[in-house]
């Protein structure tokens, strides 16, 4: 066999990184050992892998084709590794992403308690918006993601996981904070305070709030639920946040919950590549963070 592990792993990694000198820096290698590396493999292959635009490689059409196969190969050999190694299946690593509130609020739990119960190495935790972690699972540098957010793309499958209540929350100096009954009459020329797009929290508000009505106007745009907590108890706007996320705030009396004459909630998901090697490691971590 002509093509190595190490080749694969190389050009895994120059996939994700974009750049033989990031890929080279990630790996503790030499720029020049990584060139080596991609040649020789697309001299095996007989094909090139990747375009070169604007000093960055871009996988073409066969190295799209070849990153859920060099995936597949490496998480295989490591799981032989660790099975040899240890005499245990369930050992290995994860890369996890979730959103804002779940990686904040549930995953902490949830990972420690699936480490209690299957000690692993739990390489990383990835916490950013519902879209960064949709492209990483499309480059494979996730295994899976737990999101906020509708994952568009044929190339993921969406799990229903749990569910999450909303909160329209305002300063305890704003005047809706103190009406016994809040309607979207009464959120007409509103001003918010919103996550970035791309966030499942943003994609919430808009679809279930500002959708319906007439006039309302975007104060800030930040990038953590935590500023906007902070923005908003200095009555810059009103926000619509996890329950999680806005608890402490309330109990604080640092925000009030307005009292919105309709339930609020969402969905949350759990994000996999339809073509990602799933390692017994985690099969295990899916079937138990689903019964949690």
């Amino acid at each position: 066999m002509r093509i190595s592990l190490k080749q694969l792993n190389v050009f895994t990694v120059i996939a994700q990184e974009k750049t033989m000198t990031k890929a080279a820096e990630r790996l503790y290698i030499t720029k020049p050992a990584v060139s080596l590396s991609l040649s020789e493999l697309e001299k095996n292959l007989g094909y090139k892998v990747f375009d070169r635009v604007n000093n960055r490689l871009v996988l073409n059409s066969e190295g799209r084709q070849l990153l859920p196969l060099a995936d597949e190969l490496l998480e295989r050999a490591e799981v032989i590794e660790h099975q040899f190694a240890t005499d245990s299946q369930l050992t290995g690593s994860l890369n996890i992403g979730a959103s804002d509130t779940i990686g904040n609020h549930i995953a902490p739990v949830l990972l420690s308690k699936f480490q209690q119960q299957y000690p692993c190495d739990i390489q990383q935790l990835f916490i950013s918006n519902t879209a960064q972690i949709i492209n990483r699972l499309l480059e494979f540098q996730l295994d899976i993601g737990l999101v906020e957010g509708k994952a568009h793309h044929p190339k993921l499958n969406m799990i229903e996981w749990r569910r999450d209540d909303m909160y329209l929350v305002c300063s305890p100096s704003h005047p809706l904070a103190t009406k016994a009954q809040v309607t979207l009459d009464d959120l007409e020329h509103s001003t918010w305070l919103l996550r970035e797009e791309g966030s499942g929290s943003r994609e919430y508000f808009i679809n279930h709030i500002a959708a319906n009505l007439n006039d309302w106007h975007e104060s800030l745009q930040l990038h953590t639920t935590e500023a906007i907590i902070n923005c908003c108890a200095e009555n810059m706007g009103l926000a619509c946040l996890s329950q999680l996320a806005a608890q402490n705030a309330i109990n604080d009396g640092r925000l009030v919950k307005l009292a919105y004459n309709k339930t609020l909630a969402r969905q949350y998901w759990l994000l996999v590549h339809k073509e990602k090697y799933q390692t017994p490691l985690l099969q295990y971590f899916m079937n138990f963070i689903q019964q949690k």
